[in-house]
């Protein structure tokens, strides 16, 4: 009676997870999608984003120029700073979209080795490879990690 209870094991989940993953890839390479962006993301869905990442930029850059404009009564100076602010902000992030460094904290992109992996999350901050602190404590933080 209790045996037919039972959750599945952790195994059993692994196992179809990964078949998951294998019948998503394949049916991805096999549609034969023309999409230079993400994985799992059609041509129109890789546009709007893009558009939508444009637009927005350039919205709040103008915005806050105007806004300034208005306060501090300098038109146009601050509109044209932040339509420049606005305009850099929009190209750089579709490029970080476009490279695939639009992702959530702490995943990393899909090609990336285990090494640049943990580059990435321990990364060295300058200065804390030895020597004293500020309250005179020699020891190497790196060790302690």
């Amino acid at each position: 009676m209790g045996e037919d209870n039972r959750p599945p094991s952790l195994d059993d989940l692994g196992n179809r997870l990964r078949a998951a993953r294998e019948h998503r890839e394949a049916d991805s390479q096999h549609k034969g999608t023309l999409s230079s962006g993400p994985p799992g993301m059609s041509g129109l869905g890789w546009a709007v984003r893009v558009g939508v990442e444009m637009v927005s930029a350039l919205i709040v850059g103008v915005g806050v120029g105007l806004g300034l404009d208005w306060w501090l009564d300098t038109k146009p100076w601050f509109l044209v700073v932040f339509f420049l602010l606005g305009s850099g902000a929009a190209m750089l992030n579709v490029w970080r979209a476009a490279m695939g460094y639009g992702l959530a904290v702490g995943y990393p992109k899909q090609g990336d080795s285990e090494d640049e992996q943990e580059k990435a999350t321990h990364g060295k901050v300058a200065g804390t490879s030895g020597g004293a602190d500020s309250n005179g404590n020699s020891a190497d933080k790196e060790s302690e990690r």
